[in-house]
């Protein structure tokens, strides 16, 4: 019964994607389709098979080393703090950010990260049908994070027409970036996280081409490649990468910080008007009928329901936060669905992120496609992060 509701849910989502849609006729459905038989096979071979769990777990090995390099140069800094038994959150999981970012962008330097991302890209592309630059950018997306990728691609975002600049804003609210991995390794288990990534990349395409759907030509079809005059020397490069990561460690520390601070004050008022009444209870009841549909009953339903709620009006990491203390009172269905849905970057402030980036890049007259679309941008994050927890839970029980 339980995975009758999850499969059901897939086409629920769909369902409600499409009737969000402005342009229903234009839906390519076999696209669709070819899209969602990739996602299954891909789910299947990593959560199902022998082979892909030797994958995942050699691509967790991976990042494991990358974070223990990273914890010898925070130890040098902070050696009192990195000899406690038990590690704060911010250095554990935030400060190995900083070496993480410099390591990708030593591979993009070298070209080894850009040739992977243009081959997969091109491959998606070819399988499915779509675009070559949105195919293009979904993989970027997927290593880079949102903003770096829209940055990369800003030369072509400049010429692009209204309705494709919306379909890149739109895509933009499912990413991942490689260097916040590793602070999801710290909390949540590493073959769910491995596997919501791929599937946010096909998932961010599939939502788009159903949401904003349109026709591309083939002189518009193409992918720009920055000049070699673009780019900067090598330690100017690697120190100005160690320079947005602790920036980027801030921000999310901040982030976290306000945010669990701001649900506590509003619990404690929503607790004076009502007594029990808290942000969370009223997240549990709104989302509840999308947990059910994950193939969840009883208590675990209506704590996944929480954690969506909480994960896209804060972020995914104060969501994270709360299923770590509770991962071994929940079955592992529960688990897989819920650590899929919470590993990417889709609420409330990746919106003003996204704005914030085509604002600073395009013209302001060319960013108020953003402005003018915000529920989509967030029908778009809900509906892919659904989806790929949906894909997870059918093969996991």
């Amino acid at each position: 019964m339980f995975f009758l509701l999850n499969l059901l849910g897939v086409f629920v989502v769909l369902g409600l994607v499409f009737l969000c849609s402005p342009n229903k006729k234009k839906v390519k459905w076999k696209s669709i389709i070819i899209l969602l038989v990739v996602e299954a096979l891909i789910t299947w071979f990593m959560l199902g098979t022998r082979v892909g769990s030797w994958v995942i777990n050699q691509i967790a090995a991976f990042f494991t080393w990358l974070i223990s390099c990273a914890s010898q140069g925070i130890s040098f800094v902070f050696p009192s703090a990195m000899a406690n038994e038990n590690v704060d959150f911010f250095f554990s999981a935030l400060m190995p950010i900083i070496f993480i970012i410099t390591f990708f962008d030593i591979l993009s330097y070298f070209g080894i990260l850009t040739w992977l991302i243009d081959k997969v890209g091109w491959v998606i592309s070819k399988i499915s049908g779509l675009p070559k630059l949105e195919s293009f950018f979904s993989i970027q997306m997927m290593f880079l994070g949102n903003t770096e990728a829209l940055a990369v691609i800003r030369q072509q975002l400049s010429v692009l027409k209204e309705h494709r600049l919306l379909t890149f804003g739109i895509m933009s609210m499912s990413s991942i970036s490689g260097s916040i991995i590793g602070a999801y390794l710290s909390m949540v288990p590493a073959q769910y996280v491995f596997a919501a990534i791929p599937l946010n990349c096909l998932n961010a395409l599939l939502i788009a081409s159903i949401l904003n759907p349109g026709d591309v030509s083939k002189e518009e079809d193409i992918v720009y490649v920055p000049p070699k005059e673009e780019r900067k020397d090598f330690f100017s490069t690697i120190s100005n990468s160690m320079l947005v990561g602790i920036n980027m460690v801030i921000v999310i520390a901040a982030m976290v910080i306000g945010y669990v601070a701001l649900t506590a004050a509003l619990n404690g008022i929503l607790g004076f008007i009502v007594h029990g009444l808290t942000i969370q209870k009223i997240f549990s009841i709104i989302f509840s009928p999308f947990a059910y549909l994950l193939g969840l009953s009883g208590s675990d339903a209506l704590y996944v329901a929480q954690l969506m709620g909480i994960k896209i009006t804060t972020n995914e990491f104060v969501a994270m936060l709360d299923i770590k203390d509770r991962l071994k009172d929940l079955d592992e269905h529960t688990i897989a669905v819920a650590v899929t849905f919470l590993t990417s970057f889709a609420n409330f402030s990746t919106v003003g992120m996204i704005y914030g980036t085509y604002n600073s890049i395009l013209s302001e007259e060319k960013s108020g496609i953003i402005g003018k679309n915000v529920w989509k941008l967030l029908v778009s994050g809900i509906g892919v992060s659904l989806l790929s927890a949906m894909l997870v839970g059918l093969f996991v029980w």
